[in-house]
């Protein structure tokens, strides 16, 4: 999400107090002597934004802490959990998942349901907001997740061969639903966002994620933010020819990636059946892995193939940390192992450095997550005014 500049008086009156709440939300609790250091504002100026928040019930007064200093304490302030919340959505192939997220970052409720066809997507957000929204909270922003190309106005569906849906529907289908405006995102780059703020990527400089569901898609992160390409469409690995080139894709062709190593491809490759959700089929195929040399063996072709994804990625793009997400989590090393091999067998010089290959710590609720976190930058932009 792109800021908008702010002008006259009003402008910079929001874009201070998003200064003050992006140190309370990087840093922590501080008191107001400390925020006017951390952002280079007047105490004075500071000490009435601080107060307008607090009417406004997005910050709150904490008790100060100083055994033995001398003088009156400065009393720090925090981001508050109870008053604004942000909304995140996923709509997937074969589930549906929410998060409900304060500013401070932290989920308020996590839901996750098996479900076939879209119309599930309003069911589980008009009981996410009956039940975890109401009159003592302000849904500051709402995005939904899809596995898909999304248009950069934040909303159309330009291509979702999996999903086969077009245009602004999942947008169009929580109109009433939720309060607001909602905006549609791509699911790779959603769970890169949540991996990158919250997850095995924390920390990271240059991150890539990989989904690990029925398609394949990346998410590309840069010092915490997106690299979405020139038209928004950066990331659509899973229709890279790698793999076997006879393999067919949902997308209409063969040959590529996602055919070799998304969901349907690993499940053919052991033998087992699909279940509920990515992860739980994923962790029966673990646990049945334990007992069997030929699941054992059809997971080590799936990682081999994941290596050769990976090793041609790394040359382009050189990340640090390759986030493996939803089913290749639970498997761990028994494709990871295979995919490491392969990438260093695959990089073309001993000077190019393999990016540290990690199992998502977020599960199948990143992209919802990254959704709902993604729904808190107008905020932190000073694009949404909280006092």
């Amino acid at each position: 999400m792109v800021a908008k500049p702010a002008a006259g008086t009003e402008g910079l009156r929001r874009q201070n107090a998003s200064a003050v709440l992006r140190a309370l939300r990087r840093e922590g609790p501080a008191t107001r002597a400390d925020l006017a250091k951390k952002t280079g504002l007047a105490k004075a100026t500071v000490g009435v934004i601080v107060g307008d928040l607090e009417a406004a019930g997005a910050v709150v007064e904490q008790e100060a802490d100083r055994p033995g200093a001398r003088g009156r304490p400065g009393r720090p302030v925090a981001l508050g959990g109870s008053r604004f919340v942000s909304l995140g959505f996923e709509l997937n192939v074969d589930y549906v998942a929410a998060v409900v997220l304060d500013l401070a970052g932290e989920p308020v409720h996590t839901e996750i349901q098996p479900a076939d066809g879209s119309e599930a997507l309003p069911e589980l957000a008009r009981a996410v907001v009956d039940q975890h929204v109401g009159s003592d909270r302000t849904v500051v922003g709402t995005t939904v997740a899809v596995p898909g190309l999304v248009r950069d106005d934040h909303r159309t569906v330009a291509w979702a061969p999996n999903l086969h849906l077009d245009g602004p529907g999942p947008a169009e289908a929580l109109r009433g639903v939720v309060p607001g405006e909602v905006e549609v995102s791509n699911d790779a780059n959603c769970a890169a966002y949540a991996e990158a703020h919250h997850g095995a990527a924390l920390g990271v400089a240059h991150s890539l994620y990989l989904t690990g569901t029925i398609g394949i898609g990346a998410g590309i992160v840069q010092d915490g933010e997106l690299m979405s390409g020139g038209a928004g469409f950066a990331g659509e690995v899973g229709h890279m020819p790698v793999g076997s080139s006879t393999a067919a894709c949902g997308c209409g062709r063969r040959g590529c990636w996602e055919a070799s190593v998304g969901l349907q491809a690993m499940l053919a490759a052991v033998g087992l059946p699909e279940l509920d959700t990515p992860v739980r089929t994923a962790e029966v195929v673990a646990a049945t892995a334990r007992d069997d040399a030929a699941v054992r063996a059809g997971l080590a072709r799936v990682g081999e193939d994941l290596g050769l994804g990976i090793a041609l990625l790394s040359s382009v793009l050189d990340p640090e940390v390759v986030v493996l997400g939803g089913y290749f989590a639970p498997l761990g090393e028994l494709v990871l192992g295979p995919a490491r091999r392969t990438l260093d067998a695959r990089l073309a010089s001993a000077v190019q450095v393999r990016p540290e290959l990690r199992p998502s710590t977020l599960g199948i609720r990143a992209a919802a997550l990254g959704a709902a976190e993604r729904s808190l930058g107008p905020v932190f932009s000073g694009e949404r005014d909280l006092a």
